[in-house]
C-alpha cells in the first residue's frame, strides 16, 4: 500500500533521484564532430550505470533539442535503444526552445504524479557544432519536379531551369523570425529600457564564475558531470576572471557607445547534454533509490515581444503564477536558480519583481514581489560560467538544485528559465 504522505491533493509526490550530464564545452571545439544523439546517448548511458538501470523498463523518456537535424526526428527513442535500458522503454521528443529540458522533466513528473508511470527520465541536448546546411525550398521543389519528369528531354529542361541562387546553403541562426533580431539584440533593448549598467552585468558574470569555480574545487560536480570525450569538467569556467578583464571586452551586439552586452556577460554558444531520473516515492523506496528532493510544480508563460514586451521577461509572469497557485511569496525559498542567458536578462528579471509599476501593470499585484537574497541565487554557478546548451540547461539546473537541497538537508528552490519566442518556464523543487 502506498504511504498517505506520498500523495498531495490526489497526486503522487514526484521524487528527483538524480541526474548526470556531459561536460559543457564551447561550440566548435571538443564536440565539433559529434551529433545530438551521440551526446545525449552518452548521458543516458551514464545515468543507467549510475542508478543500475541496465535492462530495466522505464515508463517513459522525454528528451529534446533546439538545434536539430532532419535525421534526429526520433532522437529520443534512438538514444534509448542505445542506452542500456530495456528496448521496451518508450521515448519521445519535445521542444520548447531553452525551456526544453525543464519542460521534458515536468512532463515526466506529471505522468508520475498522475499514476500513468512510476519512473522516467527527462532531459535535453544541444550542439551548435553539428548543424547541417540546408538549401532553399525552391531547390527541393525543383529537384522534385526533375524527379517527376516523364521523359529525358523533360528532365533536362527542368535541370537547366535550376537557378544558381538555389545552391547557396543556409545555416540555422539564433534569431527571432518575427523581428529578425538576435536574442542578444533583444536583451540590449531590455537592459536599456530597465537602465541596467554594464558594470552590474559584469559583476554578475564574475560572481557566476567564482561560484562555479568554488563548486568545482569542493567536488560538487564530481557525480553530476560524467566523463565524455576525454573531458571530466566544464570547459567554460574561468576561475581567474576579474572585473578588469571583463571591462576590457568589446560589446557584442550593439557596437555603439550605448552597448553593454559582451562575450563576458553573455553565455557562449555551448554543446552538451543532461538527463534526470524521476520516480514515484514508492518506486524509489522499493528500488532503494535515493530521493534528493521532490519536483513540486511547473508553470509556463509568454509575452508579446513582437509588440515591444521584453523577449526574455516571461519568467517573471511564470514565477508569479507559480507563487499564486502555491500560496508562496518570492522570499519563501532557500535557493534560486535563475538561468543566465545574459547577465542583463537576469538583472531585468530581478528589477521587474521589485518594481511596483511592473508588478501591478503586468502581474496584477497590489504590491511588488520584492527582492531576493542574491547570495542564494545560482549558488554553484550559473549558465554564464557553466555554459548553455539550449535544451540541456533545464536538466543541469534540476539535478544541481536537487543535490543542493539534499546536501542542505531540506529546503525549497525556485527555477526560472527564459526562452526564445518570448516564453518562460518556472518550477518549484523542495524537500521538507
Amino acid at each position: 500500500m502506498e504511504n498517505k504522505n506520498s500523495k498531495i491533493n490526489g497526486f503522487r509526490k514526484v521524487a528527483i533521484i538524480g541526474g548526470v550530464r556531459t561536460p559543457f564545452v564551447k561550440s566548435m571545439t571538443a564536440y565539433s564532430t559529434l551529433s545530438n544523439k551521440q551526446l545525449v546517448t552518452a548521458s543516458l548511458q551514464a545515468l543507467v550505470k549510475k542508478y543500475n538501470l541496465q535492462n530495466k523498463i522505464l515508463g517513459d523518456v522525454a528528451l529534446g533539442a533546439v538545434m536539430k537535424n532532419a535525421e534526429d526526428w526520433n532522437m529520443t527513442r534512438e538514444a534509448v535503444l542505445a542506452s542500456g535500458l530495456h528496448p521496451h522503454t518508450p521515448g519521445y521528443d519535445v521542444q520548447r526552445a531553452c525551456g526544453t529540458g525543464l519542460e521534458t522533466i515536468s512532463q515526466i513528473a506529471l505522468k508520475i504524479a498522475a499514476g500513468q508511470i512510476d519512473v522516467g527520465i527527462g532531459g535535453g541536448v544541444d550542439t551548435n557544432s553539428d548543424i547541417q546546411a540546408v538549401y532553399p525550398h525552391e531547390f527541393t521543389w525543383s529537384l522534385l519536379k526533375v524527379q517527376s519528369a516523364k521523359t529525358i528531354f523533360e528532365k533536362l529542361q527542368r535541370i537547366f531551369a535550376l537557378k544558381f541562387s538555389y545552391l547557396k546553403p543556409q545555416f540555422p541562426a539564433v534569431m527571432e523570425p518575427q523581428t529578425k533580431l538576435s536574442m542578444g539584440q533583444h536583451t540590449e533593448l531590455m537592459v536599456k529600457e530597465w537602465g541596467i549598467s554594464r558594470a552590474d552585468q559584469d559583476q554578475l558574470a564574475l560572481e557566476s564564475h567564482q561560484k562555479a569555480a568554488k563548486a568545482y574545487s569542493e567536488g560538487f560536480y564530481q557525480d553530476l558531470v560524467h566523463e565524455f570525450s576525454g573531458l571530466t569538467k566544464d570547459a567554460l569556467v574561468r576561475a581567474d576572471t576579474a572585473l578588469e578583464k571583463l571591462a576590457k571586452l568589446r560589446t557584442a551586439f550593439d557596437k555603439s557607445e550605448k552597448g553593454t552586452l559582451t562575450a563576458g556577460n553573455s553565455t557562449a554558444l555551448t554543446d552538451g547534454a543532461s538527463v534526470v531520473l524521476l520516480a514515484s516515492e514508492e518506486y524509489a523506496k522499493t528500488h532503494q533509490l535515493p530521493i534528493l528532493a521532490y519536483f513540486s510544480d511547473f508553470q509556463s508563460a509568454a509575452v508579446d515581444f513582437v509588440k515591444g514586451e521584453g523577449l526574455l521577461i516571461a519568467p517573471t509572469i511564470a514565477v508569479s503564477q507559480l507563487l499564486d497557485r502555491n500560496a508562496l511569496k518570492l522570499q519563501d525559498f532557500d535557493f534560486y536558480e535563475i538561468h543566465e542567458a545574459f547577465a542583463g536578462q537576469v538583472l531585468v528579471t530581478l528589477r521587474a519583481w521589485e518594481s511596483p509599476d511592473y508588478c501591478q501593470r503586468v502581474l496584477g499585484k497590489s504590491q511588488p514581489l520584492g527582492k531576493i537574497d542574491r547570495k542564494l541565487m545560482n549558488v554553484n554557478g550559473g549558465s554564464l560560467a557553466l555554459g548553455h546548451p539550449f535544451a540541456a540547461t533545464g536538466g543541469r539546473i534540476v539535478a544541481s538544485l536537487a543535490k543542493t537541497i539534499s546536501k542542505n538537508g531540506k529546503g525549497r528552490g525556485l527555477v526560472s528559465i527564459c526562452t526564445a519566442g518570448g516564453m518562460g518556464v518556472a518550477a518549484i523543487i523542495e524537500k521538507a
